[in-house]
């Protein structure tokens, strides 16, 4: 097992998701709250998976410690894919989850629900100081809603209902949206990677 592993992201719903999901992959599991000097790169990169990565080689070199990179975002198919890697700037840099929401539906006005297809994706990133990585992603199919519902989660999670579901991501309980989630998948990728060939 990895002796420390810390989480490259400030962004506070992420990090609670993933402390729960990664529980038990590391004799200590940090946020990068305890570390307010390490700067992390701007998702600059064409792809989740270089996102991910680029946040946990800065997270990894400037602590000398495993990390893990999370890059995720919405991809809604009546609009190209968008927003994708754009998905926590759609609405402009320093935009928050209701001014993108409020995009988001303003650009799917009109849309019938059969076409509303949309998925949420997420890339996990390890990198270990003098060992292998993994890069992992998981993905959750779902549709966007037609106005925001439930008062959890974050992000777009009161307009995303996965398939199978009438509730939005922000109606379903933590334990119920970590059972489906995206990032649960990734999570579970990335243990499965840690576990090694069976």
């Amino acid at each position: 097992m990895i002796e420390r592993v810390v989480l490259a992201t400030r962004n506070a719903g992420k990090a609670r998701e993933l402390e729960e999901l990664l529980s038990g992959i590391a004799g200590r599991l940090e946020s990068l709250d305890a570390y307010p000097g390490v700067i992390l790169p701007p998702e600059g990169h064409q792809s989740f998976a270089e996102n991910a990565r680029a946040k946990a080689l800065a997270v990894s070199a400037a602590l000398g410690a495993a990390a893990i990179g999370d890059d995720s975002g919405l991809e809604v198919d009546a609009l190209g894919g968008e927003p994708g890697i754009r998905s926590a700037r759609y609405a402009g840099g320093g935009a928050g989850d209701e001014a993108n929401n409020a995009l988001l539906l303003e650009r799917l006005a009109g849309i019938p629900p059969e076409r509303r297809t949309a998925r949420f994706r997420c890339v996990l990133a390890l990198e270990v100081p003098g060992a292998p990585g993994a890069l992992v992603e998981g993905v959750c199919e779902g549709a966007i809603a037609e106005a925001p519902r439930g008062s959890r989660g974050f992000g777009y999670d009161p307009l995303f209902v996965p398939s199978g579901e009438t509730r939005t991501f922000a109606e379903l309980s933590s334990k119920a949206k970590d059972a489906i989630s995206h990032r649960a998948r990734a999570a579970a990728a990335l243990r499965q990677a840690l576990a090694g060939p069976r």
